[in-house]
Formats: C-alpha cells, structure tokens, sequence
C-alpha cells in the first residue's frame, strides 16, 4: 500500500472557503479607513447566514451562491453607480468635494456640502415629483388635433 493518496480533487471554478470574521478593530484615530472600519464593526454581531440559510432553503439555491451573488453585488455597486451616473456626473459632483479639500477649511466644506445637495435634489427631482412632466397623457381638447 501507498501512502500517496493521489491528486487532490478538482476545484470548482471559483470555489474558494473563506471564514466569516466578526471584527470589532482596533483602529487608530487618524485611520483614513476609520469610517469604513467602524462600520464593519457595526455589523460584526450579525449572523449573515441567519437570513441567508432560509432563503436558500425557500429558493433552492446553495447558500454559497447566495454569498457569492451578494458578495458580488455589493463589491460592482460602485462600478454600478457609476454607470448609472456616469463618468461626467461623478467629475460633476466631486468638483466641490475637491475644492473644499484643496481650501481644507470648514467654511468651504460646508460650502460644498450646499452644493452637492442642490445638484442631488436637482437629480433626485424626477423621483420625487412630477418636474413638470404630466404623469398621465393629456385627454379632451389638450390632446391636439383629433385624427379620423
């Protein structure tokens, strides 16, 4: 008898076991990464798996696929957002946030903060009112010339 057992098994593509950390820090008080850091922290007593596991239950769906399709939702949103917006929107909308920071003062962050919120009501306008846009066609005499 042999003690080599032989080649290990194939793997699947892109299987890989990762351990679900609950983390809780620590971080230094001038990490530029703070705010991501503390959030993480935020959710380290959560159990992901808790919701997770009975929806793959429900939908029939290995609960890894499930991790791995909001693992990968999560890490393209940015990519997503970008697309929705797009490349000249989001030079549009850093221009303050860089001219604050290049002042580095409060008074020009605060400045930027006014700006980037009338540039976002001015995009979020069309989901939260008519903007002018009649949400249904126009009936009677307003619809123009009648056609026979």
């Amino acid at each position: 008898m042999s003690d080599a057992q032989g080649p290990p098994p194939p793997r699947r593509h892109g299987a890989e076991t990762i351990t679900l950390e609950a983390w809780t820090g620590p971080w230094a008080d001038d990490d530029p990464d703070a705010n991501y850091k503390a959030d993480i922290a935020l959710y380290a007593g959560q159990d992901p798996l808790a919701t997770l596991r009975p929806l793959s239950a429900a939908i029939g769906v290995p609960v890894g696929a499930i991790v791995r399709y909001v693992l990968a939702r999560y890490a393209t949103s940015g990519s997503g957002g970008l697309l929705e917006l797009g490349p000249s929107m989001v030079h549009r909308l850093w221009e303050p946030v860089g001219r604050a920071e290049a002042d580095g003062t409060d008074g020009a962050r605060l400045a930027a903060y006014h700006q980037l919120r009338q540039m976002l009501s001015w995009l979020r306008l069309p989901l939260v009112e008519d903007a002018g846009y009649p949400s249904s066609p126009p009936s009677g005499d307003d619809a123009g010339p009648a056609t026979r």
